[in-house]
């Protein structure tokens, strides 16, 4: 048996979650924050917003600066997850976007000791003239902010007026490019770095997904991508604002899945125009049915601050919280439903319960839930309930479970390791896409459009989405014996590889992370553009092609 990990790095992996600076929103959602310090939905209150308030939003600060809090902490910060929020990642220019990945890549390639970059960035920031004092900051918006909140200005207009006619914030935006050179060159330095990034995640909204987007964000280094559903209720996305339909949420699962990136959903109950019945159908529809089956999911209620402009329809009584026994119903009923290939990474936003006008306040919301099955004897499948965590195993106990389901687009494979009480030691994400059947147009119904000549599929090839061994954080170069170091990543690899074969595939790719390259390299894949590859035998492949 052997010990794992602490909690913050329970899953195999620190996380290190940085904010986006402050900037306009294409979306203008009911129930958003409008918090004029932040990038539209999130709260300066929030901890990861006011560490990146407090480093001026520089990801290469806000990175550093993590890693020495964890390092301090107790953790291994070996393999890294980064994770970017901010609104909508593609509402940025391209430059942005190009420089901020860099430096974050940049900053894991430094690591937590090069104090002179870091004190040259904090004098940069100084010397323009931005200031990170919350104090001071809260006052410079402070009328700005009251506008917004009474409705007398919008969100956009305020981040015209604070920032894009800001001297400072042009100026400082004059520095905040980079080219992919320069990016890919954090990549190849990362690849052997002593805190490589095994994941990249950025927030995006399914309007904005796009076969061009999705291969700029694979060219970055992007591996999962979070995506704001909230309902699949048509009237309910009018009702709250979002500019979405059915076929257009479809598509960029369609899409998502077709590029191999981890999908990551977010999904509201209790918004306007909703009910406790229509949330826990909408949610089983979200797990169940072939156009969705996202791979993890927050699920969370809404709450009403200040800022938004759902404030408006609370004080004239036309929007009203569930009840704590409604929210539990519903939330139980979701978390049930869910199947076991799916994690319910949260319940609740990260916002503080002084900023709660209405809505649930408990921060440990989940924990309600939990306890209200298990009173009832009810059985929770989704992956967050059934990790190994900080438990003891015997690994000679653990068992290969393989479960499979259709999606629109592919046949999806879920290998996981799992104990006699059917707790997870990791798992693996395969898709076997149906070339035949791809459908991602614009102008059609799911099952009837044009095939897009951009998509990254073809005849034969099958597709390695995620896999992931928890356990104690091992250091990259130690040997001691933990899941993370008995093999078990390359079982699960062999095993799809076995799979695809039999299925007719000749060629895995991996959307593999950066920092995990080299592994899968070891494996032997070698490298393409986008993702990594391998042949997997001299063997009759799809539509009965000879294939090496």
């Amino acid at each position: 048996m052997y010990p794992l990990k602490p909690q913050r790095t329970a899953s195999g992996v620190a996380t290190v979650t940085v904010i986006t600076k402050p900037g306009r929103c294409s979306g203008d959602c009911l129930f958003c924050p409008s918090d004029v310090r932040m990038p539209k939905s999130y709260l300066s209150n929030e901890p990861a917003c006011q560490r990146a308030e407090r480093n001026y939003f520089d990801p290469y600060l806000q990175v550093t600066m993590r890693l020495r809090a964890l390092h301090q902490m107790g953790h291994v910060t070996d393999k890294v997850e980064l994770i970017v929020l901010g609104g909508t990642w593609s509402d940025y220019p391209p430059e942005y976007q190009i420089w901020f990945i860099a430096e974050l890549f940049r900053a894991l390639n430094d690591g937590d000791t090069n104090e002179q970059a870091v004190q040259e960035r904090l004098t940069f920031y100084e010397r323009a003239g931005l200031s990170n004092c919350e104090e001071k900051l809260a006052d410079l918006v402070s009328d700005v902010q009251q506008q917004v909140n009474g409705g007398a200005l919008a969100y956009n207009e305020a981040m015209r007026q604070l920032y894009e006619e800001s001297s400072v914030w042009r100026e400082i935006a004059t520095e905040q490019t980079a080219s992919l050179a320069e990016l890919f060159e954090q990549h190849r330095r990362n690849e052997a770095a002593a805190h490589r990034a095994v994941g990249l995640c950025v927030e995006v909204r399914p309007d904005t997904i796009t076969s061009e987007g999705l291969t700029f964000l694979r060219r970055l280094g992007c591996t999962k991508i979070q995506m704001g559903i909230q309902s699949l209720d048509a009237d309910v996305l009018a009702v709250n604002g979002r500019a979405l339909t059915l076929e257009t949420i479809q598509r960029a699962f369609a899409l998502l899945r077709v590029f191999g990136f981890k999908i990551h959903v977010h999904f509201m109950q209790n918004l306007p125009g909703s009910s406790a019945a229509d949330d826990m159908r909408a949610y089983r529809r979200l797990v169940t049915e072939a156009p969705y089956l996202p791979d993890e999911v927050k699920l969370y209620p809404c709450v009403l601050v200040e800022n938004a402009r759902l404030y408006q329809a609370y004080t004239e009584g036309a929007w009203q919280p569930y009840s704590e026994e409604e929210l539990l119903e519903v939330l139980i009923a979701d978390t049930l439903a869910t199947p076991p290939f799916v994690r319910i990474s949260r319940m609740i936003r990260d916002i503080s319960a002084r900023d709660i006008v209405a809505g649930n306040k408990k921060a440990n919301l989940r924990q309600f839930v939990e306890a209200a099955i298990e009173t009832t004897g009810g059985r929770v499948h989704e992956i967050r309930s059934r990790e190994i965590r900080t438990s003891e195993i015997e690994v000679e106990s653990l068992a290969l479970d393989i479960m499979s389901y259709e999606t629109t687009m592919s046949t999806e494979y879920f290998l996981q390791w799992v104990t006699p009480d059917d707790r997870i030691a990791g798992f693996l994400r395969l898709s076997l896409p149906d070339t035949d059947d791809v459908c991602v147009g614009d102008t059609c119904a799911p099952n009837g459009c044009e095939r897009s000549t951009e998509l990254p599929v073809a005849p034969g090839v099958a597709m390695i989405r995620e896999v992931h061994v928890y356990g104690r954080v091992a250091r990259l170069r130690e040997t001691r014996e933990n899941a993370q170091h008995l093999g078990l990543g390359r079982q699960l690899i062999e095993k799809a590889c076995e799979i695809a074969r039999e299925h007719g595939y000749h060629t895995m790719r991996v959307i593999s992370a950066v920092g995990t390259r080299a592994y899968y390299r070891s494996l032997g894949f070698y490298d393409g553009e986008l993702y990594q590859m391998k042949p997997l035998s001299l063997a009759t492949g799809k539509n009965g092609m000879i294939v090496p």
